[in-house]
């Protein structure tokens, strides 16, 4: 079983910074690409941000490119997005979750990720 728990949400002014965190159980976390969605209340869960398993390929959505970063560190099992310039549209339950199958790179389909993580608020006021 991979289990993802997030960090790192919370109540930010328009224009600022927040570093989201997600530490991913599992033996072969190397192996697996991450991505990062969102959701905001009544609408589809979008995609934000993914990256491959070795960190070499990473995917942005057009909403978020530039802004937004996503990381990895394969020696602590974990992986970051670091939010910057953040807008009021920015505000969602964000959700990080694996893909587990190969091809092991990162993909803006959610229905290629095998499990997901219970998702961390982020509130951007104006």
């Amino acid at each position: 079983q991979v289990q993802l728990v997030e960090s790192g949400g919370g109540l930010v002014q328009a224009g600022g910074s927040l570093r989201l965190s997600c530490a991913v159980s599992g033996r072969s976390f190397s192996r697996y690409a991450v991505g990062w969605f969102r959701q905001v209340s009544g609408k589809e869960r979008e995609f934000a941000a993914a990256i491959s398993w070795n960190g070499d390929n990473t995917m942005y959505a057009d909403s978020v490119k530039g802004r937004f970063t996503i990381s990895r560190d394969n020696a602590k099992n974990m992986v970051y997005l670091q939010m910057n310039s953040l807008k009021v549209e920015d505000t969602a339950v964000y959700y990080c979750t694996a893909k587990t199958t190969a091809p092991w790179v990162a993909d803006t389909r959610k229905d290629r990720y095998d499990y997901w993580g219970q998702g961390t608020q982020v509130t951007v006021s104006s």
